[in-house]
Order: structure tokens, then C-alpha cells, then sequence
């Protein structure tokens, strides 16, 4: 049986009692990283392009180690380099499929995006699994799940409106929060994948 996403909520918070600070430092160093990409012109891009995927796979497992009750490190933010290849492929894929399908409209690219939200996900859990196999398995995952998944991201954005009157100190703590949700998420509908049949008796 799915978790309603504001019982995923709250699990998160539970995850986060006592690891609030370490979650928001590694964050922090996080979108330092990132967003110094954007500091160098052409050369950041082409970084952000190479390196994108690494540092999302490592905050992802950081992330999955903070939602499970595990032991989260400063130094797992740099593990996604220990898969240097998946991840980049991967994120650059990613990045490929949902620019294309952005083109089209911009629904069919928040679409895109939902439907590989696990991606990262995934191969933190299959370190061995190939690029394109992971956003496939994303886009399986996801079936019969996007729509709640828009709606738990919907669930933050008066939070985020909240973050920005605070001038931008409220996402220390929102982001940690936003992303131990996700991958509550993840690991409520891996265990619970939707089939055809599960949709066509939700639709009688």
C-alpha cells in the first residue's frame, strides 16, 4: 500500500531529528560546488555538464543514507565519483531527453523530468546498472506515480515562498527536507510498483 506523501513528510523530518546539521553542511557545500559552475563562463558549463552527475549521485546517497537511518558522511557527497561513468552518462541523458521533449512544450518536459526523477535513485542502489537502464527503470518506476509525485513537490512551494521572504536562509532547511522526502518517495514505490491492472480498476 503507497504512503500518502504527508506521511512521507513527516518521515523525513523524523530521518532528520539529530542529523539536521551535518544534512544542511554537506548541502550548503554542495550548491557551492554546483553553483560555481555557473561562475566561469563556457568552461562551467561544460564542467557543470561533466561533473553535474558525480556530485548528484553523491548527494543523492547521502541523502538515501539520512532517509533509511544510516550513518551520513561530508565525504559521500564525493562518492558519486566512484561511478564516474554511469552517473555522467546518465545525468547527461537526462539533461538530453528533457531538453528534447521541452522543445515540444513545456508539460512534456516536466513530464520527462518526473518520469526520470528516480534515476539517481536507482543507481545508488545498482552501482553495476548501465545509464539508459536506469532512466528506463526510472520511467517504469514512475508509472501510475507521476501525478503524486507532482503533487508532494507542489507540497514544498509554499515553503519555498516562505524561503525566499527569509532571504533565501529558510532553504538551509527546506532543501534537506525537500530531498529526504524524495527519497522517502523512492523507496515507498519501489516496493510498491503500479500495474496495468491496478490503474484500470482505479479508473471503474
Amino acid at each position: 500500500m503507497k504512503t500518502e506523501n504527508i506521511n512521507l513528510m513527516r518521515m523525513a523530518k523524523e530521518s532528520l531529528k539529530g542529523k539536521w546539521g551535518i544534512a544542511i553542511g554537506t548541502f550548503v557545500i554542495y550548491s557551492l560546488i554546483v553553483g560555481s559552475f555557473g561562475c566561469v563562463p563556457y568552461a562551467g558549463a561544460v564542467a557543470s555538464l561533466i561533473l553535474g552527475g558525480p556530485f548528484l549521485l553523491g548527494i543523492t546517497m547521502f541523502t538515501l543514507n539520512i532517509s533509511r537511518n544510516n550513518d551520513p558522511k561530508l565525504e559521500q557527497l564525493f562518492h558519486g565519483f566512484k561511478n564516474f561513468g554511469t552517473s555522467l552518462g546518465a545525468y547527461l541523458l537526462m539533461v538530453l531527453f528533457i531538453f528534447l521533449w521541452t522543445l515540444l512544450l513545456i508539460v512534456p518536459g516536466i513530464i520527462a523530468a518526473i518520469s526520470y526523477a528516480m534515476t539517481l535513485f536507482i543507481i545508488a542502489d545498482n552501482p553495476a546498472i548501465a545509464p539508459k537502464e536506469a532512466l528506463n527503470k526510472s520511467k517504469k518506476m514512475m508509472y501510475g506515480y507521476k501525478w503524486k509525485f507532482f503533487c508532494l513537490y507542489f507540497r514544498f512551494f509554499g515553503w519555498f515562498l516562505l524561503c525566499i521572504l527569509t532571504l533565501g536562509v529558510g532553504f538551509l532547511w527546506l532543501i534537506p527536507y525537500t530531498r529526504v522526502s524524495f527519497a522517502k518517495f523512492y523507496d515507498d514505490i519501489k516496493d510498491n510498483p503500479v500495474s496495468v491492472e491496478d490503474l484500470t480498476a482505479g479508473s471503474e
